[in-house]
Order: C-alpha cells, then sequence, then structure tokens
C-alpha cells in the first residue's frame, strides 16, 4: 500500500468522524427541544400549538413577507427558522389580544424569536425594503446574546 493512500485512508477516517460529529449536534439539539419541561410540554409542541392557534391570522402578504425575511438563512435549515420564528409570532399574537398578523407584529416576533447574531441580517433585509428599525431597537437592545432567555419578563418589562 502507498504512503498516499494510507494518507488518504487517515484524512478519510478524521473527516467521517468530523462530519458525524456536525450531524450528531444538530440531531441533538433537535432532541433537546423536544423534551418536556415543567408544564409537561416541550419547545416543539409549543410552536406548533401557536403555530396551530394562529394560522388563521396569516394573510398572504405577511406570509411573503416572512419567507423574505427568513431568505438569508441557509435552505437546509430555513422552514426550522420559519417554524420557530412563526411560533414566536403566535405567541406575541395571543399574548397581545390580536386578530391578524401585522408586520409590525411580525417584525417584532421575528426579532424575539432570533438571536442576537441574526439581527444583521434582519436589519440588512428591513433596510432594502425601506422600513424604519428605529422603532425596534428597544427589542434589539432587549439582548445581550440570546433573546430565549426569559426573554418574556424583559419584553414585558421593556413595554412599560
Amino acid at each position: 500500500m502507498s504512503v498516499f493512500m494510507e494518507y488518504f485512508i487517515v484524512f478519510w477516517g478524521f473527516l467521517l468522524i468530523f462530519l458525524l460529529g456536525i450531524g450528531g449536534f444538530f440531531m441533538f439539539r433537535k432532541f433537546l427541544k423536544q423534551l418536556p419541561k415543567e408544564d409537561g410540554k416541550s419547545d416543539m409542541d409549543w410552536q406548533h400549538y401557536y403555530i396551530e392557534k394562529t394560522k388563521h391570522m396569516w394573510n398572504d402578504e405577511e406570509i411573503a413577507f416572512l419567507n423574505e425575511l427568513v431568505s438569508p438563512v441557509p435552505e437546509l435549515f430555513r422552514d426550522v427558522a420559519k417554524q420557530t420564528i412563526a411560533g414566536k409570532i403566535g405567541e406575541l399574537a395571543l399574548a397581545k389580544n390580536k386578530d391578524k398578523i401585522t408586520r409590525e407584529l411580525l417584525i417584532e416576533g421575528y426579532i424575539i424569536g432570533t438571536p442576537k447574531r441574526d439581527h444583521r441580517f434582519l436589519r440588512k433585509k428591513l433596510r432594502e425594503k425601506n422600513i424604519d428599525v428605529s422603532q425596534y431597537e428597544h427589542l434589539f437592545s432587549l439582548s445581550q446574546k440570546d433573546y430565549r432567555d426569559n426573554w418574556e419578563a424583559r419584553y414585558k418589562k421593556n413595554i412599560r
């Protein structure tokens, strides 16, 4: 066996372990979202609940706008991101007792439903659509790293 073939086999082994590790990481994250919390429901259960409860509130314009906002997300993760964000928008709509999903509510839910690292893409997309982000600055500034940690308490405190 040649030296080249030996190096190729070693390289292939490390590459395979690396790729399996990446896949395992994403599968583990999905598994964690499926674990029940204190209330007996998982994050995924709540997402599905809010989406089902607010499905009638969405119109075609808002769905198209959400699709446009999530367009910077890689296609492999886009459906998951859209579902997570739509769940957060639905939660916000029910908390505010809204009758339909408006563009303002959609942007608020998008900001709250995404980690801070993704906000620059949102700002860029809103600038392209000529939407003023100054009215949402208080939502952008709420997060240090991630909105998912105690977002409701900080959101309600900032509204008052």
